[in-house]
């Protein structure tokens, strides 16, 4: 290796465990935070280790009914929603990763897809929409209209990019067995997309664990909102001013920012908990999904 090779490898490395360390920096002071006593964190004297270590927030944060249901409601969310999702992608795929001479309509198809990721109707016809079809203040308004969202119809483009990318040698002899495009779909080609089956099961699940504002404008009972929803109104607004006498006790140790950040800390964990898993399909994935012969 060249002088000037090494050199350009060491710099990007450099580069990039720099700008790692600042994207970790914020994650790791709320860490800390978290853990720290309600003093330190009230006169501003944590920064990247917890001063004065405690598990109260997290204590405290964890007997809220509020945020115990808040997480039911998103991990409800993700289950049917990502299987629903994935369903729905690669029914939608599969189709639009033929031959013109094989799905004549092919074409206009995408192109409607691709208009729907460029334009949309807008927030107060989509309202409308689930308001008139009876969704609203249910977990289907966090569910179906995300199925015509840009990322979704990004994941139908990604997944029939790689469905393209198959040997059709592997379709064309199940044909000759007599098998139909629903057995070719679902036992041969799906087992055959497992990176990026992993890497759309990832975009859908990071979606919709974080997707926030659907669960502000349809849900009009409190109870009801999804996790990212609660965390943001926490965010926002002070929740420790509404405590009953048994939680007088807590808040000698508990501060609002303390517990806070006990809550987004929880809130985040189950995301870095599926990155590591999933991680080894992501970059195989992406190539192969958006590589278009």
């Amino acid at each position: 290796m060249s002088t000037s090779r090494k050199l350009f490898v060491s710099f990007n490395y450099t580069f990039l465990t720099l700008l790692s360390i600042l994207c970790l920096l914020p994650l790791v002071h709320v860490l800390a935070l978290s853990f720290s006593s309600s003093s330190a964190a009230t006169t501003g004297m944590v920064s990247f280790w917890p001063v004065d270590m405690t598990f109260s927030s997290y204590n405290f944060v964890l007997s809220k009914p509020q945020f115990l249901t808040s997480m039911g409601v998103t991990l409800q969310r993700v289950v049917v929603g990502v299987t629903l999702n994935l369903i729905l992608i690669i029914m939608v795929a599969y189709p639009l990763s033929k031959e013109v001479r094989a799905f004549r309509m092919r074409t206009v198809l995408a192109w409607f897809f691709v208009f729907t990721m460029l334009f949309s109707g807008g927030l107060i016809p989509l309202y409308m929409t689930v308001r008139n079809t009876g969704l609203l203040d249910s977990i289907w308004a966090l569910i179906f209209p995300t199925w015509g969202t840009g990322s979704n119809i990004f994941n139908i483009v990604l997944m029939l990019n790689f469905f393209r990318g198959l040997p059709k040698e592997l379709e064309e002899s199940a044909m000759m067995d007599g098998a139909g495009h629903f057995t070719i779909c679902w036992r041969i080609i799906v087992p055959l997309s497992l990176p990026v089956l992993a890497t759309v099961t990832l975009f859908t699940i990071v979606f919709n664990w974080n997707s926030w504002f659907d669960g502000l404008i349809y849900m009009n009972r409190t109870e009801h909102y999804p996790l990212s929803t609660y965390l943001q109104t926490i965010v926002v607004q002070s929740q420790l001013t509404e405590v009953d006498a048994n939680d007088l006790a807590s808040l000698q140790e508990v501060s609002d920012r303390t517990a806070k950040a006990a809550q987004i800390f929880i809130g985040t964990l189950p995301i870095l908990l599926v990155y590591p898993f999933l991680q080894r399909f992501f970059i195989k994935g992406i190539v192969l999904g958006s590589v278009k012969e």
